[in-house]
């Protein structure tokens, strides 16, 4: 599989051993793209670089270089030339319940203390028997990838930009739900539907918010909302925002990945990976298609997500000195146990700061 750590190009392989490992996607001769495919397998278990054809295997070690000793005795590498010291580049990777990680740095802690207790238990509750992979899809938005960032830790937004969360019920900021934070960067947001604050509804009344149109209209098809009930816990969405690059989540029955990938400070990619799971009934996994609707590039939900962080980048991008307001629920990096909060974005802030030393 080709994928990107940040900008800088890889490839995740699985060996003849069977353990998995990963590489910089840069022939170490003179710097050429080696795997120009998305995902499939090499048959004889190498890879080499169309360019002079150095040739790698699995694990990235150099394994054949043409005419390494010349031709008819002239030409050639020096004899000093070690092949051993001309692999690619790899990438420190670990398998976490079928997800696989990969850093670049040897002092990233292990994945499990990286994301928190809390994130870890929401990640390993979605990931928690084999998964069967439903399809994929790509988009380019036109933004900074940190504003998608942003966006997966704001509860705030939800209730509002969605007209079809609210409208129907998949989520709202009167449901039963909770913010969490661990180490700053790692959050979970996760909502109820059908479990009503109705104290909290009529306050959103009260505003006569334009996405709140409650009875006003029903769905042609309602067979697109009506899912089953996969976990005893009664959460029907999760959004779980790992920093940097992966957002985890549950709508209804819905499960996916979605992989930030960035394109220089203007534009990044965002990857969608469908799931199920491999024992799904075929009743359930047909619902999980049909409500494959919701998200993604066109989804009924997910699109508004990529419009709305357009519309901040191209507001923004001439106001470097100028700051937002994110004040919701207070000023302090936290969690709260209600749904209108902008507390995640603040740790998210507060965390990158540190990282970035100023």
């Amino acid at each position: 599989k080709s994928t990107y750590i940040g900008d800088t190009p890889v490839v995740v392989t699985r060996g003849h051993d069977d353990e998995v490992y990963a590489w910089v996607n840069r022939c170490a001769h003179r710097g050429a793209e080696i795997c120009r495919e998305r995902h499939g397998k090499s048959e004889d278990g190498v890879f080499a670089c169309v360019y002079h054809q150095w040739a790698y295997d699995a694990k990235g070690d150099l394994r054949g270089v043409p005419f390494q000793r010349g031709l008819a005795g002239k030409g050639g590498m020096p004899k000093d030339f070690d092949k051993k010291q001309h692999g690619l580049r790899k990438v420190r990777v670990v398998n976490f319940h079928g997800a696989i990680f990969g850093t670049f740095s040897d002092d990233t802690p292990d994945i499990e203390e990286y994301m928190g207790e809390d994130v870890a238990y929401h990640f390993k509750r979605l990931i928690h028997k084999p998964i069967e992979i439903l399809g994929t899809t790509r988009q380019y938005i036109a933004g900074n990838w940190k504003f998608y960032s942003e966006n997966t830790k704001d509860p705030y937004h939800a209730s509002l930009l969605h007209l079809f969360h609210a409208t129907f019920g998949l989520y709202r900021s009167s449901q039963k739900g909770a913010s969490i934070i661990n180490n700053e960067f790692h959050s979970v947001l996760w909502a109820s539907s059908g479990s009503e604050d109705e104290a909290a509804l009529d306050d959103m009344k009260k505003d006569k918010l334009r996405s709140l149109q409650t009875g006003e209209y029903e769905l042609k098809d309602p067979s697109l909302l009506k899912g089953q009930q996969e976990f005893d816990d009664g959460i029907t969405l999760v959004i779980l925002s790992l920093f940097p690059s992966l957002v985890l989540q549950q709508i209804q029955n819905t499960l996916a990945f979605r992989q930030i990938l960035p394109k220089g400070k203007d534009e990044f990619e965002l990857v969608w990976t469908y799931f199920g799971y491999k024992d799904d009934t075929e009743e359930l996994r047909n619902i999980r298609l049909k409500q494959f609707n919701l998200i993604g590039p066109a989804g009924l939900i997910s699109m508004e997500d990529g419009e709305s962080t357009e519309l901040c980048q191209k507001a923004i991008i001439r106001d470097g000195d100028k700051t937002n307001v994110i004040r919701m629920a207070g000023d302090e990096p936290k969690g709260d146990d209600h749904l209108v909060t902008e507390g995640l974005i603040r740790g998210l802030w507060q965390g990158y700061r540190k990282l970035m030393d100023f």
